[in-house]
């Protein structure tokens, strides 16, 4: 059986940033991994997988979802869930596309009166 690699603390650390901007979204160890997590919803979910990447996993509006499976190599639509979808994270990986998906996996997961507060972000709530 392959290993999974653990998530380097740096890769933790840059999406800590990303989900310290969203109110009441606290990071926790994962099955594999770790996990952020809004309430009793996760948010997003980044791992190592067996071919050596590491990937995150989060929901997307339902508008979408479907848009992820042609999106390109790095992105797809994950096997479980009706709006889970994810990223292959490298060196190529768009930060900023990255950090906008994220911010609307969280609006989608989140409670209202949470999403309300975001205001001052550049992401519109959906």
């Amino acid at each position: 059986m392959v290993e999974r690699p653990e998530v380097p603390d740096a890769l933790i650390q840059r999406l800590d940033r990303v989900f310290a901007e969203l109110p009441e979204c606290d990071r926790e160890a994962a099955w594999v991994g770790e996990r952020w997590r809004v309430g009793q919803a996760t948010v997003a979910h980044v791992f190592g997988g067996e071919d050596q990447q590491f990937r995150i996993v989060f929901r997307a509006p339902d508008s979408e979802v479907m848009a992820f499976e042609h999106l390109g190599p790095s992105f797809f639509r994950a096997g479980w869930g009706r709006n889970v979808v994810g990223a292959i994270l490298g060196d190529d990986t768009d930060w900023e596309d990255l950090r906008e998906m994220l911010v609307d996996s969280y609006c989608t997961q989140a409670p209202a009166r949470l999403v309300a507060q975001l205001t001052d972000l550049p992401v519109v709530p959906p």
